[in-house]
């Protein structure tokens, strides 16, 4: 973590500095903003703590709640999730906190007595196969809560508007006008864009007439958060569960006690008219028992239940304008699926990680309205994704006992398809922000339209190790990861190049690193290397200290194993590989190629009307 560039810091650092409108925030929603987002859920919360990262505009979070909640129903986070919350700053507190899931077994009939249950397999779960980042379990509320605090510390000083409920919406020319009710009664707010945020059964969606499209499974599932005494083995473990009497997944929970079941409550007949979801708790229960036979649970307390009917649908458009978006739909209220495959929180979280930067480069000049077009065609096809990954595991974790051939098919299903689940199966298409085509040959290992995958390297300044990755805050800026040539003349040579074209991104008064973050990897010891571009050690804040974190060596140390050259398929020549906000790899070059770099970027943002003057350092700091 850095701090301190803008003069000494005695205080928790992660609260930054009010700024614009964050400066005397008004309690009450004003009748104008320039971001309404309606809905509290994972994709307002991580929206409004991304957006407080901005205070030249003024974004307000409307819930109806009355507080922040309390009980979420969502509980597993997926490692590309924790890779997410390390750019807001939170990821090793909560999991602190969490329970993380190392093992997934696998239980079904005795072939000796097929009423009984054995343990058949056992599997190491995919998180840290796949990633430096595990598979999490933890209640929904704590994600919320951090997300909160993110939002209420950045400059814009972001806190939801509880007690606020959404009604109707009117898209005008330029502007939403916004229907709400408050305890004092119903008013309009006035928005440029509004954020749909708002649950399956979305008033937002309703409003600009969007619909979702798909269907019911016709099988029923009861859930339980319980604390309970079993002679259960496997009660710390999560286990997928078939026998005759139906099937469960079993999930322990954060805290070391508690856990959360989902049990099979078999066919819903065509005539049911949701009458299973009246099923009581103790049925519930009961069904549980008589899959665990010759186990058991004497349950204790029932911290939340629910029974629902598995549905597949995704929104047939996410936006209420293709060409002209002003309205947008995230998370459940534009797809919506099981519960059993972890993947609602962590699929809505990216929905707002992708539309954030996005909408904050248009609010302020830095992009064209233009590239919110891609919101819907990025989002879209992974919300169909995730509906067909959901309907097979669905599917596999619903069949009876005999209606496979393969005992360990499920199993086999759960390692095979990690990717996918652990949110690092999306890869986006090719637009104004994902290059058609790339030198994708000289960076292998970072796939262009795919998340930047971090390993470890050394920080030259100071010779430790950091995950390279892990440097990327949630702060609206694109990285420029420049892989340095055998003996650094190609990295110099684009280095002058491209000081230039930075600077004409770059608004007036601004830091130089303000819209790009350049560094630089050496591929040898960090010990060895000394002649660094200036573009490299940028100055930072009022004070004009040079900032010495930009540069990086890749052999391994005392500290690291790793060569990122060589686990990324970088070679001798070197490459840039151009990464986006939201962590998504735009475009691989070769350190030759300046003037392509600076088309691409032309396409995607837009030049400052002037930006040739730079940051000159200030004598007097802000008091702190």
């Amino acid at each position: 973590m850095q701090f301190h560039h803008h003069g000494y810091v005695s205080g928790d650092p992660r609260i930054q500095v009010a700024a614009g409108g964050g400066i005397d925030r008004p309690a009450d929603l004003p009748d104008e903003v320039d971001v309404l987002i309606v809905g509290s859920g994972p994709a307002g919360m991580l929206l409004a703590a991304q957006l407080s990262q901005f205070s030249q505009f003024t974004t307000r979070l409307v819930e109806k709640r009355g507080g922040r909640l309390a009980l979420g129903q969502a509980d597993g986070i997926q490692p590309r999730s924790l890779e997410t919350f390390q750019a807001f700053g939170f990821a090793d507190r909560l999991t602190a906190e969490a329970y993380n899931i190392g093992w997934m077994n696998f239980w079904s009939p005795d072939p000796e007595d097929p009423t009984r249950i054995v343990r058949s397999s056992r599997t190491e779960d995919y998180g840290y196969k796949i990633s430096e980042f595990p598979h999490l379990i933890v209640n929904q509320a704590r994600v919320l809560d951090y997300f909160a605090e993110a939002a209420a510390h950045g400059p814009a000083r972001i806190v939801p508007d509880y007690g606020v409920e959404f009604l109707d919406l009117t898209v005008g020319e330029g502007l939403v006008e916004v229907r709400v009710r408050t305890e004092t009664g119903e008013r309009t707010v006035r928005a440029k864009y509004v954020v749909g945020c708002d649950g399956a059964r979305s008033g937002v969606r309703q409003a600009i007439g969007r619909t979702l499209v798909g269907g019911d499974a016709r099988h029923a599932w009861g859930v339980m958060d319980v604390l309970v005494e079993t002679d259960f083995p496997d009660w710390r473990i999560k286990c997928a569960i078939n026998a005759a009497a139906g099937n469960i997944l079993h999930i322990p929970r954060e805290g070391g006690y508690l856990s959360r079941m989902y049990i099979d409550l078999g066919e819903v007949a065509e005539d049911d008219d949701h009458r299973v979801r009246q099923t009581s708790i103790d049925e519930v229960i009961r069904r549980a028992n008589a899959i665990l036979h010759p186990y058991s649970v004497d349950v204790k307390e029932v911290a939340w239940h629910s029974v629902y009917e598995v549905g597949h649908r995704v929104t047939d458009r996410f936006v209420d304008d293709l060409d002209e978006p002003r309205v947008f739909l995230t998370g459940d209220a534009c797809h919506t699926h099981s519960a059993k495959a972890g993947q609602g929180m962590n699929v809505s979280m990216q929905d707002g990680f992708n539309l954030g930067w996005k909408l904050a480069h248009v609010l302020t000049g830095r992009a064209p309205a233009e590239l919110l077009r891609t919101y819907d065609a990025e989002r879209r096809p992974v919300a169909q994704q995730l509906i067909d990954f959901d309907r097979e595991w669905s599917s596999l974790m619903a069949r009876k006992p005999g209606e496979t051939t393969d005992p360990d098919e499920l199993a086999t299903y759960y390692l095979a398809t990690a990717e996918f689940p652990s949110g690092f199966g999306t890869h986006y298409a090719p637009s104004s922000i994902v290059a058609p085509e790339a030198a994708q040959e000289l960076a292998s290992g970072f796939p262009v339209g795919k998340r930047f995958r971090s390993v470890e390297v050394v920080r030259v300044c100071d010779g430790n190790a950091v995950h390279l990755g892990h440097h990327a805050k949630a702060d609206g800026r694109w990285r420029m990861y420049v892989f340095a040539d055998a003996d650094g003349s190609a990295l110099r040579e684009w280095a002058s190049k491209a000081q230039g074209m930075v600077e004409r991104f770059t608004p007036e008064g601004s830091d130089l690193d303000a819209v790009f973050d350049v560094k630089a990897i050496f591929p040898g010891r960090w010990e060895d290397v000394v002649d660094v571009p200036s573009l490299f050690r940028p100055r930072s804040g009022p004070l004009g200290l040079t900032d010495l974190e930009k540069v990086f060596a890749a052999a391994p140390s005392a500290w690291t194993s790793a060569d990122i050259f060589a686990e990324r398929g970088i070679g001798a020549d070197g490459a840039l590989v151009l990464v986006r906000p939201d962590q998504y790899v735009a475009h691989v070059l070769p350190l030759t190629a300046s003037d392509e770099l600076e088309q691409f970027l032309a396409g995607a943002l837009t030049v400052p009307a002037v930006a040739e003057k730079r940051r000159k350092p200030a004598l007097i700091q802000e008091d702190r």
